[in-house]
């Protein structure tokens, strides 16, 4: 149950920063849902590879190089996934982070309080 409240809560995330970002676009609702579990899915097969295979230029960049890969991540999604584009490589790394920041933020909500 709480996977598909995260998955839920990441498509919202998706859709609100589609609708705020001019280089991003979602048709609907329901391709912002494929587009959080298609991202999902990246990020558990592919994003370890190519973290993995860029390793060396990830130390030397201290770590920023992962903002390239996210891009990557979300430009690959938007190849696979009809109904959501993204313009450029520059527009993937804004919407990448700001993704990460509001996905942290939302669910931060979701924690229950410890007793």
């Amino acid at each position: 149950m709480n996977l598909i409240i995260r998955l839920l809560i990441n498509a919202v995330a998706v859709f609100v920063l589609a609708h705020f970002l001019d280089g991003v676009s979602v048709n609907n609702y329901v391709t912002a849902i494929i587009v959080a579990v298609v991202l999902s899915i990246l990020n558990l097969l592919v994003k370890p590879i190519l973290v993995l295979l860029t390793l060396p230029i990830t130390i030397i960049t201290l770590g920023l190089f992962l903002l390239i890969i996210n891009a990557l991540i979300l430009l690959l999604a938007d190849s696979l996934i009809t109904g959501f584009s993204i313009s450029s490589i520059w527009t993937a790394i804004l919407f990448s982070i700001l993704l990460s920041i509001l996905q942290s933020l939302l669910h931060s909500f979701l924690k229950e309080p410890k007793k």
